[in-house]
């Protein structure tokens, strides 16, 4: 078992940035990886960003690359999602997972998380 506890979101202005914090507990995470997953009003939750814990290996959607960054901190067992020059449209209730390494190679599908953290609310006004 795997808890997960989301923290940072807010309300922004356009073009501001924030940092998303995911604090992980439970079970040794080095056999897992970790993604930041979305869902804005009326829309899907969709894949944002993710990181394999022990391989480091990175993946990132195409609508967030080069604006955000995915990054863990070992001794605290947290992820973090950075996030630069946010738009509007990145509005949403962000979500922290974790999936088993061995569940498969992709890192965006959604059905492959065995855990999910509460979700953190960010707003971003034009």
């Amino acid at each position: 078992q795997v808890q997960l506890v989301e923290s940072g979101g807010g309300l922004v202005q356009a073009g501001d940035s924030l940092r998303l914090s995911c604090a992980a507990s439970g079970r040794t995470l080095s056999r897992y990886a970790m993604g930041w997953f979305r869902q804005a009003p009326g829309k899907e939750r969709e894949f944002v960003a993710a990181i394999g814990w022990s391989t480091g290996r990175l993946e990132y959607a195409g609508s967030v690359k080069g604006r955000f960054t995915i990054s863990r901190d070992n001794a605290k067992n947290t992820v973090y999602l950075q996030m630069n020059s946010l738009k509007p449209e990145d509005t949403a209730v962000y979500y922290c997972a974790a999936k088993f390494l061995s569940s498969g190679s992709g890192y965006s599908d959604i059905a492959l998380y065995d855990y999910w953290g509460q979700g953190t609310q960010v707003t971003v006004s034009s």
